[in-house]
């Protein structure tokens, strides 16, 4: 029995979805833990491409079961969207599928409020899906719960109640249209017909999961630099990325969990606003967005590139407890003859010794760093570590004793046979 945490461990899109693909052919269950259509997993099979975006990856693989723990919360057209695409590749989603009934339900007024907040001047950055206003309600004790679609009293009663406070603050603070209470409470009841076959009480079969010796892969959405609690707020998701939040979005105790698997891409990248302090600007920074194909596959946007930063990694895995991780896009950097590594911040011609999280600091700091020499040959194909160029394979060392952890696997591509495993 094993059960491993899986954390993307700088801003997010460091590559969960292949590597969760990878990983999950070796347990029984994956279950996904937090955030919910903001996340783009993207997984390559010959020549099929797959975004998921609330399923988790190991849903490829037909004989892992898969799980979206009560942490996650849901856009219901999202999640049928998503089934229907996979069917449409003759994925079978019967019987391998289940949803916590404990889950919150992304409501219309939510992707409403969010898209109204990032119009103004106190934007984030975030996707607009309605991720953060859910929570919010989440939080205040007034959020729609999976379960709620199984009654449909008990729904119409909650959808009134918020559309009646949801209502006065779009007419009278943003100038909007009012929702319709009927409409909306219509559309989701037409959800419960669809998705009530995979409604069950997750954090209970997980645990006799765990109970009857099956394995189980936990698999988070952006990335431990977001964390609400960790991150770099404000800048950050509604939820928590982190090791910690494994517990609380699937109900598996602490105690359970054998290991923490980190995913680390072999620079830095930052979709959105917050600060970033090695950030390649101008031609440089388009250069290895080009080249690494840089771009959200949720949103489309194009994601902010830079050096690797040993000393963001190091406070991430101190946060988490990583033990091993897997290096995605190595091979995105074998254009550059030179790559710089970031081994520490400066602000206000001192040291630091530890990482700071508040933007005004980090918004000061002047990054550290030491330049190794680049490869210049094409590893795509390479399928054995001792196959790697000599200076790619003393990038990694460098990268793995200044992060202070141990590398277990290397992408060099996003197919799913471009991986190295040590």
């Amino acid at each position: 029995m094993e059960v491993s945490v899986l954390v993307g461990s700088q801003w997010g899109d460091e590559g969960k979805g292949k590597i969760v693909d990878i990983l999950s052919n070796r347990y029984d269950i994956v279950a996904r833990y937090q955030g919910g259509a903001n996340a783009g997993h993207t997984i390559e099979i010959d020549n099929n491409k797959f975004v998921l975006h609330l399923i988790p990856s190991g849903i490829l693989r037909d004989n892992v079961i898969c799980v979206i723990g009560n942490g996650v919360v849901i856009d219901p057209q999202a999640l049928l969207d998503e089934i229907a695409l996979l069917e449409s590749f003759n994925i079978n989603i019967k019987g391998r599928l289940f949803i916590s009934q404990n889950a919150h339900l992304i409501m219309p007024y939510h992707k409403l409020l969010d898209s109204i907040s990032e119009s103004g001047s106190n934007k984030i950055g975030t996707t607009g899906r309605g991720i953060g206003p859910c929570y919010i309600d989440k939080y205040a004790r007034k959020g729609i719960k999976v379960i709620d679609l199984l009654n449909k009293s008990v729904l119409e009663e909650k959808i009134k109640l918020n559309l009646e406070e949801k209502n006065v603050l779009l007419r009278k603070i943003y100038n909007q249209k009012e929702l319709n209470i009927e409409e909306i409470t219509k559309d989701y009841i037409e959800f419960e017909k669809k998705i009530s076959q995979y409604i069950t009480d997750t954090p209970s079969y997980l645990n006799n999961a765990i109970e009857e010796g099956k394995s189980i892969l936990l698999e988070g959405a952006q990335g431990a630099l977001l964390d609400v609690d960790h991150g770099t707020y404000p800048y950050v998701t509604s939820s928590s990325p982190t090791s910690g939040g494994a517990c609380t979005g699937t109900g598996i105790p602490p105690t359970k969990i054998s290991s923490v698997i980190g995913i680390v891409k072999a620079y830095t990248t930052r979709v959105g606003l917050g600060p970033f302090p090695t950030e390649l600007e101008g031609e440089a920074g388009e250069k290895l967005r080009k080249t690494g194909a840089e771009f959200g596959a949720t949103t489309g946007r194009p994601r902010r590139c830079g050096w690797y930063d040993a000393f963001l990694m190091n406070y991430s895995r101190m946060i988490n407890g990583i033990q091993r991780v897997a290096i995605t896009k190595l091979d995105v950097l074998s254009y550059l003859d030179e790559i710089k590594v970031c081994t520490g911040y400066e602000l206000d011609g001192k040291r630091l010794k530890s990482f700071p999280t508040d933007v005004e600091r980090l918004n000061k700091i002047i990054p550290v760093y030491e330049t190794l020499p680049g490869w210049k040959s094409d590893i795509s194909k390479v399928r054995y570590y001792e196959d790697l160029p000599v200076n790619a394979k003393d990038y990694l060392s460098f990268i793995s004793e200044k992060s202070g952890f141990e590398i277990s696997i290397i992408s060099v591509g996003p197919k799913r046979e471009q991986t190295i495993e040590l």
